[in-house]
């Protein structure tokens, strides 16, 4: 009989394959006395190697396959090996107990994992999966049972587990594996965010159901609905071949808006970009018909290594992307490093709330031995392409004029050595901190352009961490609040003559674009993947129509009924 579970559409996309089970039980060690504990750390330290050699195995594929950013994760898992708090405790329990190196390990990284766990903060929460995932590998190199390496899997399937290490998701052999579905997880996890780079349907938080999925079952999963169906009769099993057909051919379809112009359909001309993290990603922008690049994450050339980069590194990268986008607009924002982005190698005090911390152009003005060689670096790439410089986390005015001030220093010390900088530069912010909107009008007295990086003004305005299930309620993209200071911004800039864009996930979100189109929005930003659904919708949209409707939606009471009253209009009806 067919069983249907629900999860969380982490990564779009229909399959149907084989499901491979894995994590069926974690391994718990007996606890054994030992003879001669010196033995037992000795086995230790050659597992720890093992693992270490693994892992970097890893990390130099997953930077192959998705670039630096991706890759960076498994800085951290080789920084927990070298965590003395947790190696040294494990070895000093092998010898005060004389107890085996795998029991050791196991009780010291379960008391470290509560420990994380119950911390209010989400990110080191989060850690507490980095500490099982890399102990697990030791234990299972002590036991003789190495951690299974999914890269040889060979027949199509569909991985089934209670979660997956963004080790397990950076190794998947794509030949094979037609998409996965986990237990536990949320959109913004680890190997959700991988999916989505690797263009692999993915299934998460889909509850303890799963646990009852034999090994070898037929799955089918809808990741557009977040649908799984474990041994689908033969009429459902026609209904989801034939899903996954339609699914494939939309794609397909979409490809005609590859070379359009963004335009809504009575000529409302706006602007279509993409957020890159990576050199690798333009040409992914680029094959998927960006007018521009609205947001080039630069933290990519600072993770996944043990020091800064140089100047010279940084402005080879920035000129790549700049002759690559052949003078199509590029926005390239300054260090956005705090929060949950770690740079182990500058040794940043650990802070109580990072998200409200020393964080983004607060860190980088405090450490003008970090921005400068990177103002540097841009300054000199400049030539090469349509460059736009953006400062992130803005707060304050004398934030942006501080910086400002930095640049042009740097400016006018290159162009007195000779060194050609380009004439013209467009210098703008990130608006995602409430006091930046609501003084968006002073703010443009200052600034070229404006970009909405919605991701953190919505959690800013709502109060609610958007790491955080808890609260995950109040993170409202279209709560009328977050449409207000929208429209507040792009107000103010159009009337100092100044252009606005979104580089938040609202940019691709097909819900919320009728809405931007309808407030003036100049750009939307997003990911390469999103921007021809996103031109389709507004080819279909009159701005005129949008105009008045968007302004009705900010009357409504809450987001859930501008959901309703925007899927009303989108089909023609008005009954919300």
């Amino acid at each position: 009989m067919t069983k249907q579970l629900a999860g969380i559409a982490a990564s779009p996309g229909i399959a149907i394959a084989r499901a491979v089970v894995l994590n069926a039980e974690e391994y718990v060690p007996v606890r054994t006395t030992v003879a001669q504990p010196e033995r037992e750390t000795a086995r230790l330290q050659a597992a720890i190697g093992q693992a270490r050699a693994e892992i970097e195995r890893i990390r130099a594929a997953t930077e192959e396959k998705l670039g630096a950013e991706k890759a960076a994760i498994f800085e951290g898992h080789l920084l927990i090996l070298e965590d003395p708090d947790l190696i040294e405790t494990a070895e000093s329990r092998i010898r005060e107990e004389a107890v085996n190196a795998e029991y050791a390990l196991y009780e010291t990284a379960q008391t470290f994992v509560e420990a994380l766990l119950a911390l209010d903060d989400e990110t080191l929460r989060e850690r507490a999966a980095d500490v099982r995932d890399i102990c697990g590998r030791i234990v299972g190199i002590l036991r003789g049972a190495p951690k299974r390496d999914l890269s040889l899997l060979s027949d199509e399937c569909i991985v089934v587990a209670g979660d997956l290490a963004p080790s397990d998701t950076a190794g998947l052999n794509l030949e094979a594996v037609r998409g996965f579905v986990t237990e536990v997880g949320s959109r913004t996890s680890h190997s959700a965010i991988m999916a989505r780079s690797l263009d692999i349907p993915a299934i998460v938080g889909a509850g303890p159901g799963i646990r009852d999925i034999p090994d070898g079952a037929l799955v089918a999963m809808d990741a557009v609905e977040g649908l799984l169906l474990i041994d689908p009769s033969p009429e459902e099993l026609a209904a989801y071949a034939d899903k996954k057909e339609k699914y494939e051919r939309r794609r397909d379809e979409l490809r005609a808006w590859a070379s359009r112009p963004t335009a809504s359909a009575d000529g409302r001309r706006v602007e279509i970009a993409a957020n890159i993290g990576q050199l690798e990603d333009v040409q992914k922008a680029l094959d998927n018909g960006a007018e521009a690049i609205g947001l080039f994450r630069t933290e990519f050339l600072y993770m996944g290594r043990d020091r800064l980069p140089t100047e010279e590194e940084q402005f080879r990268s920035y000129k790549y992307v700049l002759e690559k986008m052949a003078g199509k607009p590029v926005v390239i924002r300054t260090l956005d490093v705090g929060g949950d982005k770690e740079l182990p190698y500058l040794g940043l005090p650990r802070e109580s709330n990072p998200f409200l911390g020393r964080r983004a152009l607060r860190f980088c003005l405090s450490r003008p031995d970090v921005f400068r060689p990177q103002l540097r670096a841009l300054l000199r790439a400049s030539r090469f392409g349509n460059l736009k410089i953006m400062f992130p986390m803005v707060a304050v005015l004398e934030e942006l004029v501080e910086a400002k001030r930095l640049l042009e220093e740097e400016k006018q010390a290159l162009v007195s050595s000779g060194v050609e900088v380009a004439d013209r530069i467009e210098v703008g912010i990130m608006i995602e901190i409430p006091s930046a909107a609501v003084s968006a009008d002073l703010f443009a007295e200052e600034a070229d352009f404006f970009s909405i990086g919605t991701n953190d003004l919505i959690q800013y305005t709502m109060a609610a961490d958007r790491m955080n299930e808890t609260v995950s309620y109040l993170y409202q993209p279209y709560h009328p609040s977050v449409l207000r200071l929208i429209r507040h911004v792009i107000d103010a800039a159009h009337a100092a003559g100044k252009w606005v864009g979104v580089c938040g996930e609202m940019a691709g979100d097909l819900t919320a674009v009728p809405l931007l189109l309808g407030l003036g929005l100049d750009e939307f930003s997003m990911s390469a993947g999103s921007v021809l659904p996103a031109r389709e919708r507004i080819g279909s949209l009159s701005h005129r129509d949008w105009q008045t409707l968007s302004k009705q939606a900010l009357t409504l009471s809450g987001s859930e009924e501008v959901q309703s009253f925007v899927q009303a209009r989108m089909e023609g009806r008005q009954d919300a």
